[in-house]
């Protein structure tokens, strides 16, 4: 079966007053869109799973215990973690994590939530 990550923020830890994120958005629009992403990438068969990060000082490792605990086809970095210039080396410390414990998977990229199934679709050769 393929196995799909999505790496992203726990909703109740984004500063949703930075000007990266989009006005009005807010916990609750952040936790659904990533339920329905979620769905989706169930919808095509595919066991999906979520790893939430809190901030800069824990993120590499909680991804890191992640990929050392289970492996992937396919991990989506969330554009939550990519979209404020502010957490540039946050995004770069997962990178990095997912290059040396996950090795053979897929990285890819999501613009929303709800388009992490797409995002990973493009990567993996037996997607619906």
């Amino acid at each position: 079966m393929t196995r799909v990550l999505l790496v992203g923020f726990n909703p109740e830890a984004v500063d949703y007053s930075d000007p990266a994120f989009p006005p009005g958005m807010d916990a609750q629009k952040i936790q659904a869109a990533i339920d329905l992403g979620l769905k989706q990438m169930k919808e095509r068969g595919w066991e999906a799973e979520v790893c939430l990060i809190e901030n800069n000082a824990t993120a590499a490792a909680v991804v890191e215990e992640q990929l050392r605990t289970n492996t992937y086809d396919c991990i989506v970095i969330g554009a939550g973690v990519r979209l404020s210039p502010k957490n540039l080396v946050l995004f770069e410390s997962i990178v990095n994590a997912v290059h040396k414990f996950a090795p053979t998977s897929s990285l890819a990229f999501n613009t929303t939530p709800e388009d992490t199934g797409d995002a990973a679709a493009r990567w993996l050769t037996d997607s619906k």
